[in-house]
């Protein structure tokens, strides 16, 4: 072997030895890295957690609505005129048959007055022939002439009554009137709407609920009534009529509740929360909504299990461990939990998003998720 090729031979060995070398280095690496990972395990996870426990609940449907008076009408007049004295103020309760408005009717009282004296002559006219009649003094043709007379202007004078009657607005049913902007001196069309009289107690609440509830709708259920100027306060009333069809663009049923409304708070109009009590209270497991993953093929929650070891602090060391759950009814945040969990058992309500089986937990209750029945918008 000539000299230049024994150096080429040890020039390709030394080559290839320390491509060995580099390729050995990195298997060597790449091994030890997954074994300090295997070491290590999973990482652990920061969540928050709550003992599943019994609560009692009230099962019921849930429907907003609006509130109507138990009688209201915007008044109006038949006949136009000057007004002449309003003896009510905005916000006043009357009585039905009080006087609210009345107009000028000097002209139509002096009418009246005419027309009595003449409905009283003619009176005493048929009267007079029918003394004569029976003396055969006049035909009988003269008699009944002036009966009709009399008749005629007895009618008029009745006709003449109903027309002053009209210029007097009387409240047609007992209610709170509106805001009175009619002065005296002012005139008034027929039909002007001049002010509005509610009945406010009792009152009426109108509702929807899907037709898919119409078997458990009765009259006479009790409902729960809130509503949002009077946070604190509910009201109760029972449930008086169901509409006879159901509405074929929502498929919702109408449905009428009246309530008892003695101080008058709820007025006609306001929005109103309306709660229906179906049957006596159960005890069920709840979470809160956050605490359970839906899935398409199930909805699954995460458990704290114990691992039996102990961590750095001293404290029982916990694993997640996911099971799935079956859920019934919801109420605000909360939701029933029918099978998979026990009562007692600890289940992360947040954080669950980055667990899988086997993952350590960091349990931090500090701050926990909503778990109110009956949550209410924050201002």
């Amino acid at each position: 072997m000539t000299p230049l090729r024994r150096r080429m031979t040890i020039m390709l060995c030394g080559v290839f030895l320390l491509l060995g070398l580099i390729f050995g280095f990195n298997q060597l690496k790449t091994f030890m890295i997954k074994h300090f990972i295997a070491g290590m395990g999973l990482p652990p996870a920061a969540v928050s957690t709550l003992a599943v426990t019994f609560t009692e609940w009230q099962p019921k449907l849930s429907s907003v609505g609006n509130v109507r008076a138990y009688r209201g009408v915007e008044l109006s007049t038949e006949i136009g005129g000057l007004v002449q004295t309003v003896p009510i103020k905005s916000g006043m309760d009357v009585k039905e048959g009080e006087l609210l408005i009345k107009l000028n009717d000097a002209s139509d009282v002096a009418q009246l007055n005419s027309l009595k004296a003449l409905a009283d002559l003619a009176k005493v006219i048929n009267e007079r022939d029918r003394q004569q009649l029976a003396i055969q003094a006049i035909s009988k043709n003269v008699f009944d002439t002036s009966k009709a007379d009399a008749a005629s202007k007895q009618a008029q004078v009745e006709q003449q009554i109903a027309l002053v009657a009209k210029k007097n607005l009387k409240a047609p049913f007992s209610g709170r009137v509106g805001i009175v902007m009619i002065n005296p001196g002012q005139y008034v069309n027929p039909g002007d709407k001049l002010l509005t009289l509610q009945t406010l107690d009792p009152i009426f609440v109108d509702f929807n609920l899907p037709q898919s509830n119409a078997s458990q709708i009765q009259v006479g259920q009790e409902i729960v009534v809130t509503t949002d100027a009077f946070k604190d306060v509910s009201f109760t009333g029972k449930v008086t009529a169901v509409s006879p069809k159901v509405d074929t663009n929502t498929r919702n049923i109408q449905i009428e509740a009246q309530l008892a409304n003695p101080d008058k708070k709820i007025l006609p109009g306001m929005f109103a929360n309306v709660n229906i009590k179906l049957g006596d209270e159960v005890k069920l497991l709840t979470l809160p909504q956050t605490a359970v993953t839906y899935n398409p093929y199930g909805s699954t929650v995460f458990i704290a299990k114990p691992t039996g070891k102990k961590d750095k602090q001293g404290n029982p060391a916990l694993e997640a461990q996911q099971v799935f759950v079956t859920t019934g009814p919801t109420r605000g945040d909360q939701v029933a939990i029918l099978k998979g969990v026990e009562e007692g058992v600890i289940v992360v309500t947040s954080g669950q998003l980055k667990l899988k089986n086997g993952t350590p937990l960091i349990v931090n209750n500090k701050v926990q998720p909503s778990n109110s029945p009956n949550p209410q918008p924050q201002e």
